[in-house]
């Protein structure tokens, strides 16, 4: 996720591990919201619309990143800034009726880079990149609990993006290696009850985005330095019986980011690098691309999305040095709980 700076920033403990994040790689027409038009290689063109902003450029960290949309149950839309310091906004609320947002929660310690709401108790579970930990919050905010920390198989981990099966195990895709540019990145299964991390894919090239998709059969999960799109499949327990490379996606600058899944299993990627999202459908056919504006500026990565559960509108998370953005637009199917790109 690589931003500019707009100002000198000042450090910030965070930032010596995240920055890798940024720096690595976590013209068109304006129309109506999901407006659409063709495009070079047969795809549709969605063209997003600005729906509002939701931060700027912090003065302490020379950057603003959102990521993790994702639904809770009281209909709010909950946003992380990967790079809000101390004393901002780190997760907010926003109100998408009233186009309104709140503070849910701050700290002075955690780089959270997504966000998934547990089936099993309703909690708010953020990913810290920066410090190895799931945390968790009460659904409205408060009450912050360490989930999980720690090594897996004696490695330290960079949690990314998460995503949970029906039965609220935790599925994590771990960054480790990003900085130093190797395939050393995981995929990471955390049981429920027992709280014990089983690796199920590992000597990967940055996992990002991970999603189930609607049956819950098989696992999605991106890698941002291989630009390609790999499908575990899985068992009752969670186990991989199978795993292959799905889709290769020509990014040219951008890289792949986070993944969301609509209801008729279509792929969601986000690009890093580039405001805009690729649509794939489960069999790797290039559906449409999600472009915005040829008037918006200053915005250089569209990071993840979050679709309206049982509707069609969604909402992209988009950050530059303009700032912190939602746009919207209409997806091809309906919102489901893997429509939030954790």
């Amino acid at each position: 996720m690589r931003l500019t700076q707009r100002r000198p920033a000042r450090p910030l403990s965070v930032l010596a591990t995240i920055g890798a994040l940024f720096l690595t790689g976590c013209g068109t027409q304006s129309g109506t919201p999901g407006g659409e038009t063709g495009s070079a290689s047969g795809s549709r063109t969605i063209r997003a619309q600005q729906f509002m902003q939701l931060t700027e450029v912090h003065d302490e960290t020379g950057m603003t990143l959102l990521e993790g949309p994702v639904f809770g149950e009281d209909g709010g839309l909950y946003v992380v800034d990967v790079t809000a310091p101390e004393g901002r906004p780190k997760v907010m609320r926003v109100d998408v009726r009233r186009k309104t947002s709140r503070s849910v929660h701050t700290d002075g310690r955690g780089a959270y880079t997504s966000a998934q709401f547990s089936p099993y108790d309703g909690r708010l579970h953020l990913s810290d990149f920066a410090h190895g930990e799931i945390v968790s919050l009460a659904p409205g905010g408060g009450d912050p609990r360490t989930v999980f920390s720690g090594d897996v198989d004696g490695e330290p981990m960079n949690p990314d993006d998460i995503a949970f099966d029906p039965r609220g195990n935790l599925y994590v895709s771990d960054s480790r290696g990003l900085s130093e540019g190797t395939a050393r990145g995981r995929v990471v299964r955390i049981d429920r009850k027992s709280g014990e991390a089983t690796v199920l894919a590992d000597d990967l090239a940055a996992p990002n985005g991970i999603s189930f998709d609607p049956d819950y059969r098989g696992l999605w999960f991106s890698e941002l330095t291989e630009n390609r799109i790999s499908y575990l499949r899985l068992d009752e327990a969670g186990a991989v019986t199978s795993r292959h490379t799905a889709i290769r996606v020509d990014g040219g600058i951008a890289q792949t980011d986070s993944i969301a899944v609509d209801a008729d299993g279509n792929l969601y990627q986000g690009l890093h690098g580039r405001a805009a999202m690729a649509v794939f459908s489960p069999h790797g056919e290039r559906l449409a691309t999600v472009e915005l504006p040829a008037r918006a500026k200053g915005l250089e990565s569209a990071t993840n999305v979050a679709i309206t559960p049982g509707g069609t509108r969604a909402y992209l998370t988009v950050s530059g040095p303009a700032g912190g953005y939602l746009y919207t637009f209409e997806a091809l199917a309906e919102g489901t709980r893997q429509s939030n790109g954790g």
